[in-house]
């Protein structure tokens, strides 16, 4: 599961748990961005304080782990080059989903060597009850033989998304019951999104 996470919150922990039960999944790991290529004209947290809110964010779950593939890796941070180090890792034998938002895999074309990328991994598009599925469906019909690569996952309804975190932490509106509360206290710890 890839993403900036700035910061991680419940809707990402519940897309995560949900994918692991509908594919039945071995194992989610988390990976930060280390320096996203499409983020540019919002405020991000420090790479490490991402990874470390995300580390807190998934302890308590044993099928969560959290990578640093991305973040320790110089330069900025392509999708292409993360499926290509996770398939030195694990054998063709092992099936890879990349989970992220349907928005986001309407952005794929944008990406670097979407070709390269959808031979190396399936995708999980995860959607909110009610999402309008025909941008994705028109995509699909765009990218030739993508039937059995990107997958649509409905989730539970949450309304929560990083850009409103950080909105109310910036208006010092409460962010309680948003985040895992070890998240939340580390931001608050180390001022971030001020």
């Amino acid at each position: 599961m890839g993403g900036t996470f700035n910061p991680i919150h419940y809707g990402h922990l519940v897309t995560a748990q949900e994918a692991l039960s509908q594919f039945n999944l071995d194992k989610v790991i988390f990976i930060p961005t280390g320096d996203p290529p499409h983020k540019t004209d919002e405020e991000i947290a420090s790479a490490e304080h991402r990874y470390l809110m995300t580390v807190i964010a998934t302890a308590s779950n044993s099928k969560f782990f959290v990578s640093r593939i991305e973040i320790d890796r110089k330069g900025k941070s392509y999708t292409i080059d993360t499926l290509r180090e996770l398939r030195k890792i694990y054998t063709e034998d092992v099936s890879l989903y990349f989970i992220t938002g349907a928005d986001a895999i309407l952005e794929i074309l944008t990406w670097k060597d979407t070709a390269e990328i959808l031979t190396l991994c399936k995708f999980i598009a995860a959607t909110r009850p009610g999402y309008d599925l025909s941008r994705l469906e028109s995509l699909k019909k765009k990218i030739l033989d993508t039937e059995d690569k990107i997958f649509v996952m409905e989730v539970p309804a949450l309304a929560i998304s990083s850009t409103d975190i950080r909105a109310r932490i910036k208006q010092q509106r409460p962010i309680d019951y948003l985040l895992p509360e070890g998240v939340c206290k580390f931001i608050l710890k180390n001022g971030l999104y001020r």
